[in-house]
């Protein structure tokens, strides 16, 4: 069979490839190269920088493997950063990761493989496809602390047909093992943790540059009412930040909702950001069957590194549905990523909407 893997340069997809060399399969690997090369090369932690281009092509070399460098820098500026700065102005917090895997890993990678001839595409991510009569099904990793299904959720149910996660039934320290066993120079190369296109972790810095005069003063607010101080731009804040606020009060306050508009962050104590219920838009889904307008008991997680809680999610047609959470939860963050779960299946998600403002 011949299969692409998406070839990042780092140890997991690195060791996707030399595991589906080892089984037999013709191996393609095809690195994209995301944003500028010479900018990128000194960076450290980050996925898709130059370095990391050197070192899938070396991978490639030491498995005996075809690998191509494709320039995506205009798509992914369209489709990733812009979205990016945008929804950060808007008063969200966005996912670029997911974004990247949507519209340009497996948009792009798939239509490459198809011109090559391939089968498959394979990547590096932490998660399970399962045949099933029905169709594939997208699963939770093995191993929980990797699983990285939250940032899957968009995987379309055509794209789920031939994708491939070699690494989904392992652990880490099991991939680096294999990397080691395969003479693979990027064996003990740290994880990516940055955003790659965030120099420094500074995202205010990033978005005042792609739109200027984004870091525009406004109030800060407490959800009384009374106006407690200024800030140097709402791109600095998102829901749920407690750091950071520039204001002393007598107990923790935390920003409950980003007014874009008005330029307001509106703050309160910890009880102020709980929520039992929530819409979500654009929402892809996984399940058996179409989604219920009446309700389907699940558990769904509302950021990458919570733990999943039950709820009941129901269609509300044009591609909306309606969260009900057993219980509150903090920090519901409008742009966040509210993914569906059966047990280890996942369902589907889509985007937390802006919540209506409350009385004050």
């Amino acid at each position: 069979m011949r299969v692409v893997v998406a070839m990042s340069g780092g140890v997991d997809s690195s060791v996707a490839a030399a595991l589906l060399a080892e089984r037999g399969c013709e191996v393609i690997g095809v690195t994209l190269q995301l944003y500028d090369h010479g900018a990128a090369i000194a960076r450290k932690r980050a996925c898709c920088a130059g370095q990391d281009i050197h070192d899938a092509r070396r991978v490639a070399d030491r498995l005996g493997i075809a690998h191509y460098v494709l320039d995506y820098e205009s798509a992914f500026r369209a489709a990733v950063i812009d979205d990016f700065a945008d929804a950060y102005l808007s008063g969200e917090t966005p996912i670029p990761c997911v974004r990247c895997n949507q519209r340009i890993k497996f948009r792009g990678l798939l239509d490459t493989a198809r011109d090559l001839g391939a089968e498959v595409l394979a990547t590096g991510h932490y998660a399970r496809r399962e045949p099933r009569p029905g169709g594939a099904e997208l699963h939770r990793a093995a191993d929980r602390r990797r699983d990285q299904s939250y940032y899957l959720f968009a995987t379309t149910r055509d794209q789920l047909a031939h994708l491939c996660f070699p690494l989904g039934a392992l652990s880490k320290d099991e991939t680096r093992a294999m990397a080691a066993r395969f003479g693979l120079e990027v064996a003990d190369k740290p994880d990516s943790q940055d955003i790659c296109f965030v120099p420094r972790g500074s995202y205010a810095e990033t978005i005042e540059r792609l739109r200027p005069g984004a870091r525009a003063p406004g109030e800060i607010v407490h959800v009384d009412g009374r106006v407690l101080g200024r800030h140097d731009g709402v791109v600095n804040f998102t829901v749920g930040q407690r750091r950071g606020l520039g204001i002393a009060w007598r107990e923790p306050l935390y920003v409950t909702r980003i007014e874009p508009a008005t330029r307001r962050v509106v703050v309160g104590p910890r009880e102020a950001l709980l929520g039992r219920r929530l819409t979500i838009r654009d929402v892809n889904w996984l399940g058996d069957g179409p989604l219920s307008a009446a309700g389907v008991a699940v558990d769904v997680k509302l950021r990458a590194n919570h733990e999943a809680v039950a709820a009941t999610v129901r269609d509300l047609g044009s591609g909306r549905a309606e969260v009900a959470l057993a219980e509150p939860q903090a920090a519901i963050a409008p742009g966040q990523a509210c993914v569906i779960y059966q047990r280890d299946r996942v369902l589907g998600g889509g985007w937390i909407e802006r919540q209506a403002a409350r009385a004050a």
